[in-house]
C-alpha cells in the first residue's frame, strides 16, 4: 500500500529537529490531528493510520518522538526490538519531552481549525497526558496507555475517551477501574481483546474492536468541531 504522506523535519522546543510524518487531508479539511506512536516508532503502521485519518479530512502530524535517541526508529515485534524500544521509552527518553513535542505539533496545526489527538500504547499514555497538560486540543482518544492509571489524578482539559483490552496482560483491569472511578466523566471503553488490538501487525489484532474504536474516535472528533 503506497503512503500519501511524507516525513518532514520540525524544530522542537529544545531546538532539536525531529522527523514528523505529515499528511494533508483528502478533500475538505475538518481539522488537525496529532497521532502519537507506539513504542516502536513512526512505523509503516502508524503512517497507514495517519493516512486513514487524512482520508477522513484531517491534516495529520505524527512526530518521531525517539529521534533524539534512535533516529528513524521503526522497531519490529521481535523480542530483541521490543526490549530495545522499551529501554528507550522507560529509560532514555524523558516522558515530559514527548508532551512538549506534542504541544509543538498542536501549535503548528491550531491556526487552521480544531486540533485533535490520538495515540496507541506509549502514545495512549502521551495522549492522556496531553489532554491534561497541553493547550489547544479539541478532543482526545487514548488507546491502551499503561501510564494512564498513574496519571488518574490529572484531569483532561478537553473531551477525552479511553480504550482498553480486557485481556491486556500489561494493563490489569484494576488499573482500568481506577481510571473509571477517578473520571466518571470520561468514557472508558473495554474491548474483548488484548493489548495492541488496533494494530493489524500484531497477534492481538482484533478487527471488531479496531472498527468500533475507530468509529468512536471519529464520532468524538466530529462531535467536537471535526
Amino acid at each position: 500500500m503506497s503512503l500519501r504522506g511524507k516525513m518532514i523535519k520540525m524544530k522542537m522546543s529544545d531546538g532539536a529537529e525531529i522527523g514528523v510524518y505529515h499528511v494533508d487531508p483528502a478533500g475538505a479539511r475538518r481539522g488537525g490531528l496529532v497521532v502519537i506512536q507506539e513504542i516502536f516508532g513512526v512505523t509503516e503502521h502508524i503512517k497507514e493510520i495517519s493516512d486513514k485519518f487524512a482520508a477522513e479530512g484531517y491534516e495529520v502530524l505524527a512526530p518521531a518522538l525517539y529521534d533524539r535517541e534512535a533516529p528513524g526508529l521503526q522497531a519490529s515485534y521481535t523480542p530483541e526490538d521490543i526490549q530495545k524500544a522499551i529501554k528507550i521509552a522507560r529509560g532514555e527518553h524523558p516522558f515530559d519531552l514527548s508532551i512538549k513535542d506534542t504541544q509543538t505539533c498542536i501549535d503548528a496545526l491550531k491556526g487552521k481549525g480544531p486540533v485533535f489527538i490520538t495515540g496507541f500504547c506509549y502514545g495512549g499514555s502521551v495522549t492522556w497526558a496531553a489532554a491534561c497538560r497541553c493547550d489547544g486540543l479539541a478532543a482526545a482518544s487514548a488507546y491502551y496507555g499503561s501510564l494512564i492509571s498513574q496519571m488518574a489524578n490529572e484531569t483532561p482539559k478537553c473531551p477525552t475517551i479511553c480504550h482498553f483490552g480486557k485481556h491486556d496482560h500489561g494493563i490489569p483491569m484494576d488499573q482500568v477501574e481506577k481510571v473509571k472511578a477517578a473520571h466518571p466523566e470520561v468514557p472508558v471503553y473495554v474491548y474483548d481483546a488484548g493489548h495492541g488490538f488496533n494494530s493489524d501487525r500484531r497477534d492481538d489484532f482484533n478487527e471488531e474492536a479496531h472498527k468500533l474504536g475507530w468509529k468512536r474516535t471519529i464520532d468524538l472528533f466530529r462531535a467536537n468541531g471535526g
